[in-house]
């Protein structure tokens, strides 16, 4: 498969890993938009949220409980923003499941 993301997972392309189980994988971003920006990816292949099922859907809640546990081991006590991009039009440019975190500025609403 040719998925920048599962290569990244898989340790083919290398990445600045901030978490790391058997399912999931967080590291930083190589075009931080914050002073505090990383993904959270499912290792499996899922391409976007339009892929989640009742089978497949529990990594979205172990994606969320780490993200709550790397915001405090950073200590984002003053807050952080999850962002997911699904389909062209909402700004996916990786077509495999991610969540950015964002903080470490004020993040003005609505995005753009």
């Amino acid at each position: 498969m040719d998925c920048l993301f599962c290569k990244i997972a898989g340790g083919e392309i290398p990445s600045k890993k901030l978490y790391e189980d058997d399912s999931i994988l967080a590291f930083y971003d190589v075009d931080p938009q914050a002073p505090v920006h990383f993904l959270v990816i499912p290792k499996a292949h899922i391409a976007s949220c339009d892929e989640l099922t009742e089978e497949n859907s529990a990594i979205v809640a172990h994606i969320f409980a780490t993200i709550a546990k790397l915001a405090g081991e950073l200590g984002l006590k003053d807050g952080y923003r999850i962002v997911n991009n699904c389909g062209k039009d909402g700004g996916q440019t990786v077509g495999h499941l991610h969540f950015h975190v964002l903080a470490g500025r004020s993040l003005a609403w609505p995005p753009g």
